[in-house]
């Protein structure tokens, strides 16, 4: 079983540079079906999640070649399948970005239910809603979605319930060949979208509004292959911009947007923490005691649900009590228990988690519950007394490349290493 184990008390201080965004690099990688030939993508994370999304195009026909460590070329020319399998797609709950790719390509598509983590319903309603809103049909049994456009794709006006990245992601890509305009309503604003959107565009599409609750896109016939880079990970830079504060730091992030980061910078400069913005950097550190904020996960540009625990992982040594609300994933919170291990004074109640802040963690045996939620417990494990060993970490390299190399090179004491499972 691989775990890492981090001791704690360690100075932190240096810089790390973050790569692309794994929910934008998952999502361009399944465009690049919607056209034929060579589309190259820069910047690209080697992580898990990536790994999978490239053996799911290969199973499609696609022909994928690492060009460099953060590059890669996807060659779509021969893609002729449109079921997608199912082993591979629910380990990720980003299986159904290649619905609208293979339905706007192929006017049908099978893929299984959402995997990933289990941080929440994998309710794909609005998804059905809004594709059946452009003519597709849907027939959901045995795990697996079917869907078709026997009559073709058209255009259509589209209100979501709630502004849905997913959701939004796969109505702009099946909307492409549309035949007219389609018009998403209350659109996901997040940055990944606009990712997304700039690629497409590239690529011949006519999409305008992206970063705004209004979308419209005008179909087109056809698009071509492009070099694309990914945008850069908002959210691993959000984690390593939280260890600075956490632990004083300084500690300097590189290669992401810092307006990216508007509402998680505020928050943080509210919790007691210095923020130094830079063009495509920042720098966090603390010399104040940490205080209590009270926050609440909302779609971009609210304070992202990929960043409340380690927030909160913050806000637990923080001198006074606060509440967090959980607004978007309701199972998020199952990292709080995981956090009461190591000394945390945490209350749930429905949605809302009341954070009493202590003096000091202490180092235990903890299990990663998902993502983010790995990473803020290594956060803990930097501050706490002790070792701290944190097992399931298959979740943490689902999303950051090299997390242990970036905690060392910070000063950590933290290593990755197999223990034996006794019978």
């Amino acid at each position: 079983m691989d775990v890492i184990q981090i001791e704690g008390g360690r100075p932190i201080s240096g810089e790390v540079s973050v790569y692309g965004a794994k929910n934008s690099a998952l999502k361009l990688m399944a465009a690049t079906v919607m056209t034929c030939g060579k589309t190259t993508l820069t910047n690209v994370p080697d992580i898990s999640d990536v790994h999978i999304m490239g053996k799911v195009l290969k199973r499609l026909g696609a022909q994928i070649t690492v060009a460099g460590k953060h590059e890669l070329i996807i060659d779509t020319t021969q893609v002729d399948k449109w079921r997608t399998p199912y082993e591979l797609v629910v380990q990720m709950r980003a299986s159904t970005a290649v619905l609208g790719p293979l339905l706007a390509r192929f006017g049908k598509a099978v893929v299984a239910m959402p995997g990933g983590c289990n941080i929440g319903a994998r309710k794909i309603d609005m998804h059905i809603l809004g594709l059946e809103a452009l003519g597709v049909e849907f027939d959901v049994s045995h795990g697996n979605i079917h869907a078709s456009a026997p009559h073709g794709i058209k255009g259509a006006s589209v209100t979501l319930e709630f502004a849905s990245v997913g959701a939004t992601e796969n109505l702009m890509m099946a909307s492409v060949h549309a035949k007219g305009t389609t018009i998403i309503d209350n659109a996901a604003r997040e940055p990944e979208i606009v990712d997304l959107a700039n690629m497409l565009n590239e690529m011949g599409a006519h999409i305008r509004g992206a970063g705004t609750p209004l979308i419209e896109i005008e179909g087109v016939d056809e698009l071509h292959p492009v070099e694309h880079r990914v945008v850069g990970d908002r959210v691993e830079a959000a984690t390593f911009l939280a260890i600075g504060g956490l632990t004083g730091g300084p500690v300097r992030v590189s290669g992401f947007e810092p307006v990216h980061l508007g509402m998680v910078l505020k928050k943080f400069e509210a919790m007691g923490i210095t923020i130094d913005r830079g063009d495509h950097e920042v720098v966090a550190s603390r010399t104040r005691p940490l205080q209590p904020v009270d926050i609440q996960t909302l779609p971009f540009p609210g304070f992202p649900t990929d960043v409340q625990a380690q927030a909160m992982c913050v806000l637990a040594l923080a001198n006074g009590n606060c509440v967090i609300t959980e607004n978007v994933f309701e199972n998020r919170f199952i990292f709080a228990s995981e956090l009461s291990r190591m000394g945390a004074d945490i209350t749930i109640e429905g949605h809302h988690a009341i954070v009493h802040g202590v003096k000091c963690l202490s180092g235990a045996q903890v299990k990663a519950p998902d993502l983010r939620g790995g990473a803020a417990l290594a956060m803990a494990g930097l501050v706490a007394d002790g070792t701290t060993t944190i097992s399931a970490i298959h979740h943490i390299d689902r999303g950051y490349e090299g997390f242990v190399d970036k905690l060392v090179s910070l000063g950590a004491d933290a290593r990755r290493c197999s223990l034996e499972i006794e019978e």
